[in-house]
């Protein structure tokens, strides 16, 4: 019994799927007509905002998006490790563009700068299939996913990463597997100056770049494109000109941890002058001339003298204080150093050559006084003279 009914169900099911063959042929379109209906009635159960379900069919975007993870395949591996742990060293080359020159300061000794950092490097794990061969961008949010490197300011001071509006970091991913890594940093590093020639110094500082973590057997560091790694744009500085800029490499050592590869990015400052012959030279020139007008006033105008010697003395004290207070307390003696106090010296020269003449002039007088016979009709007038009123040669003191 039972194999007859089951050997009816297998006659009703052949005898069915010509049928349905058929039917499926003939009507190509009404699974179509279906998504239409369905579409529509949607559309006008829910309002005109509601995109009906043809669209959401046709849209590519949706359906043949995959995420960034998921391509770049993220989660198959541990990317605190380096590219090719365990074996030989990862070239990382670096590309500089220097955007601006903010500040630079003689009093702290270092300087600002605006760069844009890029980075180029191999990393197998993050390739990914490709049917055009095109790369692919992303942003820092990305980044905090994957390995970069750990590339640091020597001797820096502040430094930040722009984050206006978003953070400035951009991540290019090749199907190949290489990698270009962009960041824009505002750096305040140190710079060694000196001020031996001051104002007519020619300053040389380095901007200093280093793997942090990696030595030279883990990470190399090199310029990507030699010389022309280190691109300016149009940089004018106030106080200097820029004579040269150029990049260079060395090795550096820690007895700790080894040998490193540092890249420098040497820049050569020239100041230009005529800013302080405005502020400096000219007015402790003139300072020291007007000193010297006192000689042409007669030595008895004692207030007029000393009021004159007085005041280009403490004039030229409040300029040598202004100088000092925009410069560095160094040990050593600078070139403006030596123009001012000889100019300081010429001005209190001219207010002790009136203490001395008037000194000398008044002692021989006094003698003469000594020698000379007071006369019987020696009135008032004649009193005067030795009051200093009246020049010598006017009386006759015989």
């Amino acid at each position: 019994m039972r194999v007859a009914l089951l050997a009816l169900r297998l006659m009703c099911l052949a005898w069915l799927w010509p049928v349905t063959q058929l039917n499926s042929s003939h009507f190509p379109n009404k699974r179509r007509h279906k998504d239409m209906y369905v579409g529509e009635n949607t559309k006008q159960k829910h309002g005109g905002g509601r995109v009906d379900l043809k669209m959401k069919k046709l849209d590519s975007t949706k359906s043949l998006l995959i995420k960034s993870e998921q391509l770049l395949r993220i989660e198959d591996h541990d990317f605190a490790m380096r590219p090719g742990f365990g074996g030989s060293a990862i070239p990382v080359g670096i590309d500089v563009q220097v955007e601006s020159i903010d500040s630079i300061s003689e009093v702290n000794m270092d300087f600002t700068m605006t760069l844009y950092l890029r980075h180029y490097w191999q990393d197998d794990r993050l390739a990914f299939p490709s049917s055009n061969n095109k790369s692919r961008t992303f942003d820092a949010r990305l980044v905090k996913k994957i390995w970069v490197p750990d590339v640091f300011f020597v001797h820096s001071k502040r430094s930040f990463i722009h984050d206006t509006t978003m953070e400035n970091i951009m991540l290019r991913v090749y199907p190949d597997g290489n990698i270009l890594y962009s960041v824009r940093i505002t750096v305040t590093a140190l710079c060694s100056m000196d001020f031996s020639s001051f104002p007519l110094d020619t300053q040389n500082c380095s901007l200093e770049l280093e793997s942090y973590a990696y030595n030279e057997n883990d990470l190399m560091l090199y310029w990507k494109n030699g010389n022309d790694s280190l691109r300016t744009d149009e940089i004018v500085l106030s106080q200097f000109f820029i004579e040269d800029f150029q990049p260079s490499f060395g090795l550096a050592f820690y007895s700790s941890t080894g040998w490193y590869n540092r890249l420098y990015i040497n820049f050569i400052l020239r100041r230009h002058i005529f800013f302080f012959m405005l502020q400096t030279y000219f007015p402790t020139m003139l300072m020291v001339m007007l000193s010297w007008v006192s000689f042409w006033i007669d030595r008895r105008a004692v207030p007029a003298r000393v009021s004159l010697g007085i005041t280009t003395v403490l004039t030229m004290s409040t300029i040598i204080t202004g100088v000092s207070a925009s410069m560095p307390q160094v040990s050593y003696v600078k070139a403006v150093d030596i123009y001012l106090w000889a100019s300081f010296l010429f001005v209190f020269l001219s207010v002790i050559e009136y203490a001395a003449v008037n000194y000398f002039t008044t002692v021989e007088e006094m003698k003469k006084l000594k020698g000379a016979k007071i006369p019987s009709s020696f009135n008032a007038t004649q009193a005067m003279v030795f009051d200093g009123c009246f020049h010598d040669n006017d009386i006759d003191l015989t």
